[in-house]
């Protein structure tokens, strides 16, 4: 599929999602919550990694107080803005996070020279890997923002530790589509979780 197509989607779904209001995507963030909570194969995780919420995506607040208040060790991304790597690295707690410096955008992350927090590459890599994105198809088809750090990332992880993480994408009933365009390196995702009725 052609890049152009590709760019054309990330406009559409942009605009789609500035057009939901931020109490609407609350209530959809929850909703979408619950159903990983409820789900065998959030239970079964250990080792979760999650990203740090955009304004315009799923807010995984709700699931990192509840990775913390489980049994589980929690992973989130540190992004290489020069080149297409992505690094996992564990986060302690939500005050942890809140003292994160932020990206240009705006997002909190774990700093240059944390080599203090676990690398989730180097200690056994990822039960479950939860994942943002701007557009999805019920079949696991994703068009990112283009950075293609997810897709990377996967395939460190395949190529370290030959196995997959089990991926679920976070998306709101707007981001699902027919049809989405996608290159010979993406990674198809195992689930889509979102607030559409299945």
């Amino acid at each position: 599929m052609s890049v152009q197509a590709k760019q054309v989607l990330r406009k559409q779904m942009k605009l789609a999602l500035k057009g939901i209001p931020a109490t609407l995507r609350e209530e959809k963030s929850k909703d979408i919550t619950e159903k990983v909570k409820a789900s065998e194969l959030y239970a079964k995780s250990k080792r979760v990694a999650v990203y740090v919420p955009m304004p315009d995506e799923v807010d995984t607040t709700y699931l990192l107080k509840d990775i913390f208040d489980s049994d589980k060790t929690c992973f989130i991304p540190r992004y290489d803005s020069g080149s297409r790597d992505m690094e996992m690295l564990q986060l302690y707690s939500m005050a942890d996070l809140a003292a994160l410096p932020k990206t240009k955008w705006n997002i909190p992350q774990p700093e240059e020279d944390a080599d203090t927090r676990e690398n989730a590459l180097e200690s056994g890599g990822l039960d479950l890997v939860l994942m943002p994105g701007l557009a999805f198809t019920q079949s696991g088809k994703r068009l990112g923002r283009g950075k293609g750090y997810y897709d990377t990332y996967l395939l460190r992880h395949k190529k370290l530790l030959d196995r997959y993480p089990i991926t679920i994408a976070l998306s709101f009933a707007e981001q699902i589509q027919e049809q989405v365009p996608t290159s010979e390196h993406d990674v198809l995702l195992d689930y889509v979780f979102s607030d559409k009725l299945q």
